[in-house]
This record gives structure tokens, sequence and C-alpha cells, in this order.
């Protein structure tokens, strides 16, 4: 009986499968049946005068006859499909994401910070390496008319860097280390800055922008001198397990005031340069100060209330809150841009006014600098490289300026952070190691250095040479610690000596 009934379940599943495969063939029947008597419909609708038809046969004969066989169209078709703007962007997001991607990874392997390779791969893909060995596929990717596009998407990662920047910027820790963090921090942007705009008296007339004013290329060329990256310092922090030494806190505390004074310091700068007048710059700079205490006496207090229980005391905020925040972050960077500074100072401002409660600002962190870094900063590095023409310094009058400012930016930076350390009590080696992670600069010396080509104050020269200071000095702080280290150590074992 049993045997029975399956036999006959089989029976009916065949049936239901021819009638379904009769059913689908049909379909396919009516549907070619249908295909061909529209097109053939169509034909009768079609027509072509004999003049044109008779050009049309006359070219694809011609086209016969010269040889240009289905392989040489595919080639032309590929040609032609690869000079569309997509394409192309697609092709340089690749070759960007995978250069930095190696030459961050070689950087880590010679004990350098990720930074440096990323900062590396930027000026190889530019005119300095690939533009001088391979003209032709330099000018094929990297087509002027197609920069505008890359500018834009490196613009928007290095605000969300700035925001990530902003969300880092511990308070309370700058309240422990208030008297060191403040003279350490303040001498050494002072001594730098006041050596770049004694420099500028020598570089204006040679290397500064047509027709930019004295005052703007020597505020520039000092602020280059006396930045710190904080972001890159705290990266080597970690990488040499210094961030929860003594010496350590407190260099998060200088770079930390230093990038506050830094920032601060120029923003007055482009809107003194981008007003043109002093009352319009005066103007500028008052309601940058309006924005600032908005954001930090009302905005900041209310962050929280306004985020609510959702983003801060849960473990994954809501797609709404994140989706909120990006608003406020592009908001802020909309405002100071409408302002007359920049949208970076914005998008710092509302990473400083983020909720610290739950671990809201590591959540975000974790998720906008995985995107930026990985994806959108590379762009920048590219795009900074492009504008970095190392050829500009060829003959040995260049190379010797560009010595200069890096040892004049070194001595500054290190020089003065050691001596105001040691004025605050703090032993000379541990004060020389202080300059040396004091004398980082980075990726925040990058962002200043084209601020100041976009404003048309740094000629392409000048642009260069500093990219190279922030480059080489930025290098030097691995080494500059190991030989911290190796002093510390001769002078333990010639204290105890085995």
């Amino acid at each position: 009986m049993g045997s029975t009934g399956l036999y006959s379940s089989v029976i009916t599943v065949s049936k239901w499968v021819n009638k379904s495969l009769l059913f689908y063939l049909l379909v396919l029947i009516c549907f070619a049946l249908g295909i061909y008597a529209i097109l053939q419909q169509g034909q009768k609708l079609q027509s072509r005068p004999a003049s044109v038809a008779a050009a049309a046969a006359g070219d694809s004969n011609a086209r016969a006859g010269s040889g240009v066989g289905p392989s040489a169209s595919l080639l032309a078709n590929v040609r032609e499909n690869l000079q569309d703007p997509l394409t192309r962007l697609f092709v340089q997001l690749i070759l960007i994401v995978l250069v930095a991607r190696i030459c961050g990874a070689l950087a880590r392997q010679i004990g350098q910070p990720v930074v440096i390779g990323e900062m590396t791969a930027g000026i190889l893909l530019g005119p300095s390496l690939v533009g001088w060995l391979w003209p032709g596929f330099f000018e094929f990717v990297f087509p002027p008319a197609s920069l505008g596009t890359l500018r834009m998407l490196s613009q928007i990662g290095v605000c969300l860097f700035m925001f990530v920047v902003g969300m880092e910027l511990d308070v309370s820790q700058l309240k422990h280390q208030a008297r060191t963090a403040v003279v350490v921090s303040q001498v050494s942007m002072l001594f730098p800055f006041l050596l770049g705009v004694a420099g500028a008296l020598f570089l204006f007339s040679t290397l500064a922008a047509p027709h930019t004013t004295f005052l703007g290329f020597a505020l520039f060329i000092g602020i280059s001198m006396s930045i710190t990256g904080f972001p890159v310092l705290a990266r080597i922090l970690e990488e040499k397990g210094l961030m929860k030494t003594a010496l350590g806190s407190t260099a998060i505390a200088c770079a930390a005031t230093d990038d506050v004074t830094a920032w601060t310091v120029l923003a007055l700068v482009v809107a003194i340069v981008k007003a043109g007048s002093l009352a319009a710059s005066l103007l500028s700079i008052g309601l940058v100060l309006l924005f600032v205490a908005a954001m930090l006496f009302w905005v900041k207090p209310r962050m929280p209330r306004w985020i609510g229980q959702a983003g801060t005391g849960a473990a994954a905020p809501g797609k709404g809150v994140i989706a909120a925040v990006l608003v406020l972050l592009f908001t802020s960077a909309l405002i100071t841009d409408v302002i007359g500074i920049h949208a970076l100072f914005g998008a710092f401002l509302a990473g400083v006014v983020m909720p610290a409660q739950g671990g809201f600002r590591e959540f975000l962190r974790v998720r906008l600098e995985h995107f930026s870094s990985i994806f959108l900063l590379p762009l920048f590095f590219a795009f900074t490289g492009l504008r970095t023409q190392v050829g500009l310094l060829g003959d040995p009058g260049g190379w010797l300026i560009c010595a200069g400012l890096i040892l004049m930016a070194t001595v500054g930076k290190l020089g003065g952070a050691m001596v105001a350390a040691r004025m605050t009590g703090v032993n000379w080696l541990d004060s020389f190691a202080l300059g040396a992670l004091m004398n980082t600069r980075g990726l925040i010396e990058l962002i200043a250095l084209n601020i100041g080509y976009d404003l048309g104050i740094l000629s392409p020269r000048i642009f260069t040479m500093l990219v190279l200071m922030a480059l080489v000095t930025t290098a030097l702080t691995g080494p500059l610690l190991s030989l911290s280290d190796y002093l510390r150590t001769r002078k333990v074992l010639a204290v105890n000596p085995v």
C-alpha cells in the first residue's frame, strides 16, 4: 500500500513538472514571435535616404579596407570608455588606495608611523616620481580636469578626520597637566613661529606666490614652523607603549594645547587673508568667536539630551543618531566656511562638542576614522602629492633652502619644547624626548599647507619645501625617541654598572 501511494505521488509530481515545462516553452515561443513581429513592423518605419545609406556603406567599406578589425575597434572602445570621468575616478581610487596601503605597510616595517608611508605614497604618485618616470601614464590617470572631484572627496575626508581629532581632545587631561602643557606648548609655538616670520624676510621675494602680501606669507610660514601633529603623535605613543607613562601623558597634553592654539591662530590668519581689509577681518573673527561660544556653551551642554539614551547609553547607537551627528558635523563646517575661515575648523569644533558619556565618542571614532583613514585620507595625500613637485628644487640653492627650513623647524620646535620642559622641572632626557614628540607634524601640517596653497599665499616651490619639511620632521620622531632611550640606558648603566 505504501509503495502504491509513493508511486502515485511520483506520477503526480511528474505530470506537474511536464505541465510547467510546457507552459514555459509556450511563453518563450509567444515571446519570440512577439519580438519578431514587432521588429518586422519597425523595419517598415525605418526610412533612410539612399545617399545616407550609401555613405554609411562606403564608410564601412573604407574601414574594412584600412584593416581596422574587431580587435582594433574593441581597443578604441576601451580607450573611449576610460575617458569617462567616473571610470577615470575608479582608476584613481584603486591606484591611490593600493599604493597608500603598500607604502604604509613598508613604513611600519621600518619602524615609522603608517602616515609616513601614506604621505610618501602621495608624493610618489605625483609629478615628482610617476609624472617624471612615466609622463604619459600620469597624464592619462591624473589629467588636470579630473582633479576637482578628487579634491572634493579629499576635503570630505579631512573634515571627517578633523572631527575625530576634535573628539580625541580631552580637556580633563589638560587640567591635570596645565602648568607643563601651557608653558611647553606655548613656548614651542612662539619660538618656531618667530623663526618662521623672521625667515619670511629672506623667502618672500623669491618664494611667495604672486600678488600675496608679506603679512599673509610671514604668518603662514610661522604657522607651518609651529604646528604639532596631535593625531600622529598619539599613534606614535601607542605604538611605542608610552601612552600611559608620564612622558606620554605630558606629550598628549602639550600637543592638545598646541593644536587648539595653532588652529585658533590659523583661523585668525585665514580670516585676515580672506577678508582683505582690517574691518572685514575683524567682522569674520567676531563671527567666529560667537560661533565658537555658541558651540561650547550652548550646543555642547545640550548634546547628551538631544542625542538621548539611544546615543549615549546604548552599545550601538542607531542610524538616526549617526545621521544627526553627520548633519551637525557638515552644518558646523558649512557655517565656518561661509563665515570666511575654513570648513575644517567647523568640523574640528563639531568633534569637540560631542558627548563623552557611554563610550559614544569611541563608537563614532572607530566608524568614522576607519572609513576616512583607509579610503578618504589617502586621497588627500595623493592630492597633496600632485601639488608637490620635487623637480622644482633641482638646483643646489633650492635644496639648501629646503634643508634650512627643516633645520629651522626642528631647532625651533624641538629646542623650544625641550628648554621649556626643563624650565618646568622635567629632566634633560625627558625634555629632549618631549621636544622630539612635539616636533611631529604629520597630517595636520599638510592640511595647513594646503590651506595656504589654496589661498594663493604659498608658491608651488615653497609648498614643496614645506611638505618635505613635514615629512622629514615626522620621520625623525622615531629615531630621536630611540636616541633618547639609548642615552637613558647609558645613564642608568653609568650610575648602576652591572
